[in-house]
């Protein structure tokens, strides 16, 4: 579904990704794990537009997506749920979802909405409330809720677990399971390296814009080396 090719990013003069390589099959769980500043945000950031790489490609359901604009990209079946949630603050819940659903047919609108409240029962109690009141987890449910209103194909999480309680970072690592059962495909970015490889099936290792290792995610959980660097083992 997803080939990223020997993309190197820069920030100014400093060479934030370096030559890396990854791809991402359809009904995939793949996760990309990393210190942080290890580049995998870049990563993300650039296949979804908002930066650009200097060198190789970037194809999506076998299209070139490499200069694609990022608002673009939402209409092509991709949708990133950035790092730090970045949803419209001084919105409520029900319009953020329905900024999420830009793309789409407005026929399509209340039905998707109504979905995303099945999924998400808090999201409809508070579905008049704005935004910027809801909790860490409530937010993060939002953000996923609005990128799931474009019918993505393939879902890019940014670091969904950052600044939440463990008993939610559970309910979100429950979350992308079912939302993975149900079709979508998964793009994870994540410093919870544990959590993030109990759900994945294949993992990449990013270390200083590297790949470094990459393997079956029950693999790479059992590996000495991933184990002493980030799963406190």
């Amino acid at each position: 579904m997803l080939k990223v090719e020997h993309i190197n990013v820069y920030y100014g003069a400093i060479h934030a990704v370096k030559d890396i390589s990854f791809e991402v099959s359809t009904g995939e769980i793949v996760t990309l794990i990393g210190a942080n500043g290890a580049g995998k945000s870049t990563v993300l950031n650039t296949v979804a537009g908002l930066l650009h790489s200097r060198t190789g490609s970037i194809s999506f359901l076998n299209q070139p997506i490499s200069n694609t604009p990022a608002h673009k990209m939402v209409s092509k079946g991709l949708a990133l749920v950035p790092e730090g949630r970045r949803i419209f603050l001084q919105l409520t819940v029900e319009e953020n979802l329905e900024m999420g659903a830009y793309t789409q047919p407005a026929s399509s609108i209340a039905p998707g909405i109504a979905d995303i409240f099945d999924r998400f029962p808090r999201l409809k109690e508070r579905r008049r409330q704005v935004a910027g009141t809801l909790s860490g987890g409530e937010q993060q449910m939002l953000a996923i809720g609005r990128a799931l209103m474009s019918n993505p194909k393939l879902l890019m999480l940014d670091e969904p677990s950052m600044g939440l309680a463990p008993i939610l970072v559970e309910q979100i690592f429950d979350i992308i399971k079912e939302l993975n059962k149900a079709g979508t495909t998964i793009l994870l970015i994540e410093q919870n390296a544990q959590m993030a490889l109990s759900i994945a099936n294949r993992g990449y290792v990013l270390e200083t814009g590297h790949i470094v290792t990459s393997a079956d995610a029950s693999v790479l959980l059992n590996d000495g080396s991933v184990k002493k660097a980030y799963l406190g083992g």
